[in-house]
């Protein structure tokens, strides 16, 4: 495993776990703080297609502020919910990690383990 990248929230407690799981493992991490440098269109984009989900499926339905966006633009499009998720990070569900190129929405933050595992077998 050489590429290990976590997009992290300090103040989410579940990417807190995921960080400290990898963080126990003695994983040199490459941490994304992606609430002070937000990510791009074109890294939602890739991120996205690694996880082959949809922008309805990455964002977080339950924030307040998702809730007062929709109510401004009823039935958003693909590219308005990414918008939405670079004008509002905490919109991103999270934590995300990828190692080795695959990718996970830890949530648990116990699938990093299967994501581990799956990229140490041979």
């Amino acid at each position: 495993m050489d590429n290990i990248k976590i997009y992290h929230n300090p103040k989410c407690s579940k990417s807190r776990e995921a960080l400290k799981l990898l963080n126990n493992k003695g994983l040199t991490i490459d941490i994304v703080l992606y609430m002070v440098n937000r990510l791009t269109y074109n890294d939602l984009k890739l991120i996205l297609n690694k996880l082959n989900i949809t922008p309805n499926e990455l964002i977080r339905k339950n924030e307040k502020k998702y809730k007062e966006l929709i109510s401004i633009k009823n039935n958003p499009t693909d590219d308005d919910l990414i918008n939405f998720m670079i004008d509002h990070p905490n919109l991103i569900q999270r934590p995300i990690v990828e190692i080795d190129g695959k990718i996970v929405v830890a949530r648990p933050p116990e699938k990093i383990l299967d994501l581990i595992k799956s990229n140490m077998s041979p």
